[in-house]
């Protein structure tokens, strides 16, 4: 599935392997990505394409503020990265 705009990915390579970000924007064979702990909203993670793998395409109103470009705070994005982390990867240990 094509990797858009608010999307949920996660990273295959790198330091940040294995974690969720949300798409903030998408620059042809790159991706800005926020977390909103390790990668703020301020300063995104500029990542290729081939690093991340679409995760989900989750319905919430973080996801409706990034396709609108309504302001987004980082206690939003880690919220709603937890929530989503909790029921779309029973597969987790934690």
């Amino acid at each position: 599935m094509d990797i858009v705009r608010s999307d949920i990915v996660k990273s295959t390579a790198g330091r940040d392997k294995g974690k969720f970000f949300f798409v903030l924007e998408e620059e042809e064979e790159f991706l800005l990505l926020a977390d909103g702990k390790t990668r703020k909203i301020e300063s995104p993670k500029r990542k290729k394409r081939k690093h991340a793998v679409f995760a989900a395409r989750y319905d919430c109103r973080v996801a409706e503020k990034i396709r609108s470009d309504e302001k987004i705070t980082n206690s939003e994005l880690r919220k709603t990265l937890a929530a989503f982390g909790e029921e779309g990867n029973p597969d987790q240990e934690g």
